[in-house]
């Protein structure tokens, strides 16, 4: 039986979250305006229902952490952390990496497609001069897909094809996979 790691953890509400999201954005602001010339990396992750942070998702986090860490340097890139944030609605570092938007993005992309955890991950990337995320289409990629059924991910989170709990499940599962082996 696969132990539930969400049975841990302070519960966050809607407004928690929002609040965080606002904190994010005056964040990304302060660092941009501090390296403008830089692109800012954005990681954190996303996390189904009320729980956003326990031991599981730290470990979780520090794992993905360092894969992405393994991805960038993979593709002669340097990652420099300026911000971490440690909060009852979530982990979220930032860092700022060179001046290569695209070369930033496809490396960040790579980290979400193939690492082992990656799928649960977002790394926004950001410039002063593009303060919305670069995205797939704008690489002219595939969009995101969703973790349980390959559909995509914005679809899957519109119409609340999956549960919670399945999400839940999913995500429980992978991490006794890769850490109770």
């Amino acid at each position: 039986m696969t132990r539930n790691i969400f049975k841990d953890g302070k519960p966050q509400s809607i407004t928690d979250v929002l609040q965080e999201k606002d904190m994010r954005v005056q964040i990304q602001q302060a660092v941009l305006h501090q390296h403008p010339d830089q692109v800012l990396v954005d990681i954190k992750m996303n996390i189904p229902g009320p729980i956003k942070n326990n031991r599981y998702l730290t470990r979780i986090f520090d794992k993905g952490i360092k894969d992405f860490k393994q991805t960038i340097e993979q593709v002669d890139l340097t990652a420099k952390l300026v911000k971490e944030l440690d909060v009852d609605a979530g982990q979220e570092k930032f860092y700022i990496i060179g001046s290569d938007l695209f070369k930033i993005k496809k490396a960040a992309i790579a980290f979400e497609e193939n690492s082992t955890f990656g799928r649960l991950f977002d790394a926004d990337v950001i410039t002063k001069n593009s303060p919305a995320a670069i995205s797939r289409k704008d690489l002219g990629l595939p969009v995101r897909k969703c973790f349980l059924c390959n559909r995509p991910a914005k679809e899957c989170a519109r119409s609340r094809r999956h549960s919670v709990e399945e999400m839940q499940a999913y995500i429980s599962k992978l991490y006794c996979e890769q850490f109770e082996k």
